[in-house]
């Protein structure tokens, strides 16, 4: 379990993938070098012994969402469907450290969802009782119970949004997320499996309705099936093959503060004054807010998403009043209409889908990893993601999880 914040940090060996050539042929090629990219390969050569795997990043290895999101993992999501998938990624990140052999400061230091409404009570309670049906950790907490989890939350009732109460899953928590990528690809390129940097792929080959290749930045490749991973790029992949995807792609902003002594223990996150916050291990503090409106694929945002989520990081936390930000960042999400994501087949025979998971997308990389491995390996979806299907925006079974999929939708 990592440590509290400022806790040190672990020496890394000097040597953790190899750099190969790109073969002119794989049984399977994994487009996207991401966190859910390299879980993927993992995965694949764990569970069901396939290595013969490459994984292609077109920039350098896990620098897309992977380096930049706020790392928050948990699973009490609404749904049975999203909590399946999310309980199931919570259960492996809880043994992952062991799995790999590497650290990688997961802490389950909890989550708190305050609300601030009669509405959001409702709501928060009716989620905890849809958690603890499914297995799910979960509690419901007033505002004294909210202080005692966190004494630095500001639940004074004469503020514009009082806290009222709040759900909390003490499972739940963060993780280092580059070691966690590191931890995979080290795990996948010991398999055999390789790891293939700055090589983007620019073409799908795809004849008698099948994928067969890839074209790349480093030439062609053939590949007996193709696993689209590339989280707001999917859908101008998909489109080399034909596919349209129901995806809308916003850059995320987050920013972190100087270093602070421990201050923090747990994870807070707030609808009504829009922001999240967790304290890193080396003791910054970690924000997060919601999207930009506007469809981009730019690693930045506007100013003025930072100047609102500051004004409601100070509103739910008064201590923060004298940090200074450090840097901020951007990533690309992909919403998809329900904001749940896509994990399976294409029309395409041998092309598969993992997208769409919008801010949702770390705290599920083992678990998605497991099943899109699964689904690979049978041309078949695992349970888990049966139910995020391409199809159902076309059969209409929805998995609406705005409510639960954090503050960024």
């Amino acid at each position: 379990m990592g440590g509290p914040p400022g806790a040190d940090l672990p020496d890394h060996p000097d040597f953790l993938w190899r750099t190969p050539e790109p073969r002119r042929s794989y049984d399977v090629v994994i487009v996207g070098g991401g966190g859910h990219g390299l879980a993927t390969a993992h995965y694949l050569a764990r569970n069901h012994g396939i290595t013969n795997v490459a994984v292609l990043e077109k920039g350098w290895l896990a620098g897309g969402n992977m380096a930049r999101n706020t790392t928050i993992i948990r699973s009490n999501y609404l749904w049975d469907e999203s909590a399946g998938i999310y309980e199931h990624a919570l259960k492996l990140w809880e043994g992952l450290e062991e799995e790999l052999d590497y650290p990688i400061l997961f802490s389950q230091r909890g989550v708190l969802n305050l609300a601030h409404s009669l509405q959001d009570v409702r709501d928060s309670v009716r989620r905890v009782e849809a958690n603890r049906l499914n297995g799910v950790d979960a509690e419901w907490l007033d505002a004294d119970g909210v202080k005692e989890v966190c004494p630095i939350v500001n639940t004074s009732p004469d503020v514009r949004y009082p806290v009222l109460g709040g759900t909390y899953q003490p499972r739940a928590g963060i993780a280092k997320h580059d070691y966690v990528a590191w931890g995979f690809a080290r795990s996948a390129d010991a398999a055999g499996i390789d790891i293939i940097q700055n090589c983007e792929v620019t073409g799908l080959d795809v004849a008698g309705g099948r994928v067969v290749g890839v074209q790349t930045t480093l030439g062609p490749i053939a590949a007996g099936k193709v696993a689209l991973c590339s989280a707001g790029h999917t859908s101008v992949l998909a489109a080399l093959a034909g596919i349209e995807l129901p995806l809308q792609s916003h850059p995320l902003q987050a920013l972190v503060s100087e270093l602070l002594e421990p201050v923090h223990p747990t994870v807070v996150m707030s609808n009504a004054v829009h922001v999240y916050v967790s304290q890193a291990h080396k003791g910054e503090l970690v924000m997060g807010a919601g999207i930009d409106a506007y469809n981009s694929y730019t690693q930045r945002g506007a100013f003025h998403i930072i100047e609102e989520q500051m004004a409601a990081a100070l509103e739910l936390f008064p201590v923060f009043a004298r940090a200074h930000v450090l840097r901020t960042w951007g990533g690309i999400v992909d919403v998809s209409p329900d904001a749940s994501p896509i994990v399976g087949l294409t029309p395409v025979d041998n092309l598969y889908l993992n997208c769409g998971w919008g801010t949702g997308g770390f705290k599920a990389t083992p678990g998605v990893g497991w099943v899109y491995a699964h689904t690979i390996a049978h041309d078949a979806p695992h349970h888990l993601n049966a139910p995020f299907s391409l199809d159902r925006f076309t059969t209409g079974a929805l998995v609406d999880e705005h409510g639960a999929a954090a503050v960024a939708h």
